[in-house]
């Protein structure tokens, strides 16, 4: 294993370790308690988060099509010389199969209704949107031209909730530790793997959605 792949490993792990402190801290600040696993499924509770339930749903549905159809995701991926819209479809296919399509539903299952709890659904769905588009157009213009994925996305909610933790959160020492996101996304980064556009395009949305806020988060 090259210092390259060590790199991004040790990238994900701080993203995976700080975004779980993170999701576990917020969902206990909006009254959920218990285990992270218990307290992120119990976010799922009435009101329903709806924006979150589409994204799943969306999601799941490609899942079960691009299973019972494989030629699907030739059709929707990213590839070279794809089309401008391929940015957008490719978010919708799992390229590297059942392991990617269960992992990625479910961290969007996690992510998503905590993130929908503190932006909003419509601010939610831009995240989401425009961090996975983004990360999809730069691995187009060459840093991974093949595949597909929806979890770049989700890396953007999580860093959208990260920056928005650093600048509002009361738990000094989670602030620091949420600061993990944003610095891993920019490693990545300069690695070239897309994952890093994910998380620097939410955490600049973030920021932005951020700054107007008025109640501080605490945890």
């Amino acid at each position: 294993m090259n210092m390259h792949t060590l790199a991004i490993y040790g990238c994900a792990a701080a993203v995976i370790v700080a975004g779980v402190q993170l999701l576990a801290a917020l969902a206990a600040k909006d009254g959920e308690q218990g285990p992270p696993p218990l307290a992120l499924l119990r976010m799922w509770r009435r009101p329903v988060p709806r924006a979150s339930a589409v994204l799943v749903g969306l999601m799941a549905a490609f899942g079960v099509v691009q299973t019972a159809v494989p030629q699907v995701i030739d059709s929707l991926e990213r590839h070279p010389h794809a089309s401008w819209w391929h940015a957008v479809t490719a978010l919708s296919v799992q390229s590297s199969g059942w392991f990617q399509l269960a992992f990625n539903l479910l961290a969007l299952a996690a992510v998503a209704p905590v993130a929908e709890r503190w932006f909003g659904p419509w601010k939610t769905l831009l995240v989401f949107a425009a961090s996975g588009v983004a990360a999809q157009a730069v691995s187009m213009s060459g840093w991974s031209p093949t595949g597909g994925g929806d979890s770049v996305a989700i890396c953007g909610l999580l860093g959208a909730l990260s920056v928005r933790y650093a600048i509002r959160g009361e738990a000094p020492g989670l602030r620091r530790v949420s600061l993990l996101v944003p610095a891993a996304g920019l490693v990545l980064c300069l690695l070239a793997n897309n994952h890093g556009a994910g998380l620097l395009v939410g955490c600049a949305l973030g920021a932005v959605l951020t700054v107007p806020s008025r109640s501080p988060l605490a945890a």
